[in-house]
């Protein structure tokens, strides 16, 4: 290839966009659910962390594990054949894809973030099953149309799609704007789609210290909500049983006790009607 080459000039951009300097979320999550795509600054701010609330890596680890769960119940019982995953994070093990394509082959998976380190791996986001399709936006929660009108090249919004938006809404300070987001996503898809959340909470004094410390760390900050707020998200959806719950308490399986802890971190599924 030569030093003029396309492919060469944008793997240079994200280079560049790519701040070592101070922790960031995805980072800083895949520290602590034991992926490899972490800097120094995000390890030394996960341990500060652990140090202060052990708990969070709980919340990381059963978070993941909430996904996986919710996945697996749109694709196998509710017959949903279209993720939007928005906030996609660095990619690890059982991302939505490869769990929605285990249950159904040609589920579509549209992934959305705008973190330069999550676009330098997003090829390992867009393996595929022969029947289904992933796709990869570099784009921004905060332009809804935008990210519909991009993901229509994949999925088709005349039918139903689970949108999907996992410990990502707390980079919203303001609880209201975070609301609204989700209401103009939620409002470009059709009855019978489904909003899939969960997020840390500020339902102890250790997670909000933990917030307090990471927000200090030059981080660009992550706002804990009480479990009401959460719920709110919800509003005007119809939600799955068991409701609004903490991360562990959706549908647990029976051979996940390791995960039977209380964790600071609420989730839910709600059906657009």
């Amino acid at each position: 290839m030569s030093e003029h080459d396309p492919q060469l000039a944008a793997a240079a951009d994200i280079r560049a966009r790519i701040d070592t300097s101070k922790p960031h979320s995805a980072r800083f999550w895949n520290y602590f659910v034991g992926g490899k795509d972490h800097y120094e600054v995000d390890r030394q701010t996960g341990d500060h962390i652990k140090e202060i609330f052990p708990g969070l890596v709980d919340v990381a680890r059963t978070s993941r594990h909430f996904l996986g769960r919710a996945v697996r119940d749109l694709a196998g019982e509710q017959g949903i054949r279209q993720f939007l995953d928005i906030g996609t994070g660095l990619p690890t093990a059982d991302n939505t894809h490869e769990v929605a394509q285990r249950v159904a082959p040609d589920a579509k998976v549209v992934y959305v973030d705008s973190d330069p380190l999550v676009l330098a791996h997003a090829r390992a986001l867009l393996t595929s099953t022969p029947e289904g399709q992933t796709a990869y936006l570099d784009a921004d929660l905060y332009a809804p149309d935008e990210i519909l009108k991009a993901a229509a090249g994949t999925l088709d919004l005349s039918r139903p799609v689970a949108l999907m938006i996992l410990n990502t809404l707390g980079h919203v300070g303001d609880y209201e704007q975070a609301r609204g987001l989700v209401a103009q996503l939620m409002a470009g898809l059709p009855s019978g789609s489904y909003l899939v959340i969960s997020d840390s909470t500020s339902t102890s004094a250790g997670m909000i210290a933990a917030s307090d410390a990471y927000n200090a760390s030059g981080a660009v900050p992550y706002y804990v909500r009480s479990v009401d707020e959460i719920a709110g998200f919800f509003d005007g959806l119809e939600l799955a049983d068991p409701g609004v719950v903490q991360v562990t308490q959706w549908r647990p399986e029976a051979d996940s006790a390791a995960d039977a802890v209380a964790v600071d971190a609420y989730c839910g599924v709600g059906r657009k009607p």
